[in-house]
Order: C-alpha cells, then structure tokens, then sequence
C-alpha cells in the first residue's frame, strides 16, 4: 500500500524537534521627538552616559595632575569666546546645581560628579558649582580632590569650561562649570524663535 505525500512527509519528519530562539526579535527602535522626552526617559538616558563616562574617569592619585591647593584653576575649549569665559571667572552667570564633593572618597565624588553634570545638562542647564575643598592635609598629596575633579571635568563631554569660583562662592575651593546647550534646549529655542517668540 503506497503513503501518500503528506504521509510520506509527516513520516520523514516525525524525529525533528522545533528550533528554539536564544533571542527574542527585537522590537523596531523608536525615534522621539526630544521635546517629548519624559523625565524617566532623560534620567535613562543619562545613567546611560553616566555607565560609559565612568569607565573612562580614573581614581587612581598618580593619574591626576597635582595642584596645589590655593591654586587658580581654569580651562576653556576652543571657541569659548573670551567674554563668556571672563563673566564665567566672575561669577556672573546664575547657578541652580551645586555639588559638594568634598569629605567624599575618590570613587563616590566621580561617581557624583559624572551624575550631577549629565543630570544638569539634561535638564538643560548652562552653568553649575562643584565644591570641592582645597585639602591641605590630603593624602597622598595635598589638593587631591581639586585635582582629581580638574582632571575628570575635561573628560566629560558636556564641559565646554570652568574657573575658580569667586571667594563669596567658595574661591580656589570651588569651580564654576560652563556646560554646553543640551540638544533639547536647542529645539526648544529653534520652536521659539521659529514661532517668532524671540531670539536667544
């Protein structure tokens, strides 16, 4: 008695068993307007960058370069026009962020650092202080906060500038610290002025 071909065929595949998905298909990836981004959404993406920046943030002592603890510091990227830096250096531009780092160890004032930057920058603000002490009696070497939070601020990327705060401000225990305009706060200010709400 001969099989028919659907016989035939479940006779041949009787022995298989189904294949198992080690992935799940992913889901297409949506691209949001950034103005409607939620503050969920924004935290999300800054500890995205947070995880990144602190791979690239050393806290080992001997990485950073020392200054002393009643030194000036400052550093501007290219571009930073002069008048901007000068009313920077004078305290001139208004601060809603501050961070106090310094009784913190190493490793909880980068991580403060890092988290406190890209969560000013989302929310879009321009200029905050960071505190960090003049540490006289620091070890291994005196000003070893200061230089550390030097050292990292020129390696995260929404820093465009900083100088030693004003002494009503904390003075060479402090840093004021220019921030680039976020992404969202250029949309917003392209919808103003293209609504003709002004210019900025």
């Amino acid at each position: 008695m001969s099989l028919s071909d659907d016989e035939l065929f479940l006779q041949e595949m009787a022995d298989v068993t189904p294949l198992k998905f080690e992935h799940q298909p992913t889901s297409p990836q949506v691209w949001l307007n950034p103005l409607s981004l939620t503050d969920a959404q924004l935290a999300k993406r800054a500890a995205a960058e947070q995880h990144e920046l602190l791979q690239l943030l050393p806290i080992e002592p001997f990485l950073f370069t020392p200054v002393k603890p009643d030194d000036v510091v400052s550093y501007k990227m290219d571009g930073i026009q002069d008048e901007v830096f000068r009313l920077l250096r004078l305290g001139k531009y208004r601060v809603h962020t501050e961070l106090d780092l310094h009784e913190y160890r190493l490793l909880q004032a980068r991580d403060s650092l890092v988290n406190g930057v890209l969560s000013a920058y989302e929310r879009g603000e321009r200029n905050i202080l960071v505190i960090h002490g003049k540490g006289y009696k620091s070890k291994p070497y005196p000003a070893l906060m200061k230089s550390a939070v030097c050292h990292w601020l020129r390696s995260i990327e929404p820093v465009i500038a900083y100088h030693s705060a004003t002494k009503q401000s904390g003075g060479v225990g402090a840093v004021f610290v220019m921030l680039k305009k976020s992404q969202q706060k250029r949309i917003e200010n392209s919808e103003l002025n293209r609504k003709g709400h002004g210019f900025r």
